[in-house]
C-alpha cells in the first residue's frame, strides 16, 4: 500500500501523516528515509521482499522527491512498490501534476494539503516579461523558479512572455533582439507546452530548457 501526503499547507500535512501513523501497530517495523540516507539497494529490499528480522514494514519517505536520483527511481519503481507487502508512506511538498498521475495510476491514497489561495502570496508575473525584454537571462532564469514556487500556472508563464515578445515587434523594439529572435520565439512559444504535454514531457522542465537557451 501507498500513502502519499503532500501540498503546501504543512500543519495540516503532518497532521494527518501523524494521524496515520498511529493507526499502525507498534510492533511494526518502521523505516525512515530521507535525501541523505537514500540508498538504491537498501529501497529495493523493502518493496521486493520480506526482510530478514521483519515480516511486514512501514518506510516513510520525507520528502525524498527533493533528490533527483531518488524521486527517477521511486517513479520509475512505483509499480512494484504498490505490489510489495510492505507500506509505503511519502510526505512531500506539491508534486508536479505528472508525479501525481503515477501514484494515481498505482493506486495510492493520495492526500493533497493546499492553502486557501487568498493566503497564498501572488507573484508579479510581468517580471518575466521585463527581465526579457532586458535581454536578463539569469534574472529571468531566478524569476521563473521564484513564480513556479509559488503556484504560478505554466500557460499564465508562457501567456506574459508570448505577449512580451509579439508588444515588442508591434512597438519595433529591436534594442536588444533582432526582429527574426522575436519570431522565433513566439513561433515556438505557441506550440512548446501542447508539444511537450504530447510525448509525455514534463512541461515545466521543457519550458525551463527553453527558456535557459532562448537567447
Amino acid at each position: 500500500m501507498i500513502y502519499l501526503f503532500t501540498g503546501d499547507d504543512t500543519k495540516k500535512k503532518n497532521q494527518a501523516f501523524e494521524k496515520l501513523l498511529k493507526n499502525f501497530p507498534k510492533e511494526v517495523e518502521v523505516f525512515s528515509v530521507n535525501k541523505n540516507n537514500f540508498d538504491l539497494a537498501q529501497t529495493e529490499s523493502f518493496y521486493s521482499g520480506a526482510g530478514l528480522f521483519f515480516n511486514k514494514c512501514i518506510v516513510i519517505f520525507l520528502n525524498i522527491f527533493e533528490k533527483e536520483e531518488a524521486r527517477e527511481f521511486l517513479l520509475k519503481n512505483m509499480g512494484l512498490i504498490s505490489k510489495s507487502q510492505n507500506v509505503f508512506v511519502f510526505l512531500e511538498s506539491k508534486l508536479k501534476k505528472i508525479e501525481l498521475d503515477i501514484f494515481k495510476k498505482n493506486k495510492a491514497e493520495i492526500n493533497i494539503f493546499e492553502l486557501p489561495k487568498a493566503k497564498k502570496e501572488k507573484y508579479d508575473n510581468f517580471l518575466l516579461a521585463y527581465d526579457f525584454e532586458k535581454r536578463d537571462k539569469l534574472n529571468l532564469w531566478i524569476h521563473f523558479r521564484q513564480a513556479i514556487d509559488k503556484g504560478v500556472g505554466m500557460e499564465e508563464l508562457v501567456g506574459v512572455l508570448f505577449w512580451k515578445a509579439k508588444d515588442m515587434m508591434l512597438k519595433k523594439n529591436f534594442s536588444k533582439f533582432k526582429e527574426q529572435e522575436l519570431k522565433n520565439f513566439v513561433s515556438k512559444l505557441s506550440y512548446l507546452l501542447p508539444e511537450a504535454r504530447k510525448k509525455g514531457f514534463d512541461d515545466e522542465s521543457v519550458f525551463e530548457q527553453f527558456l535557459l537557451e532562448a537567447f
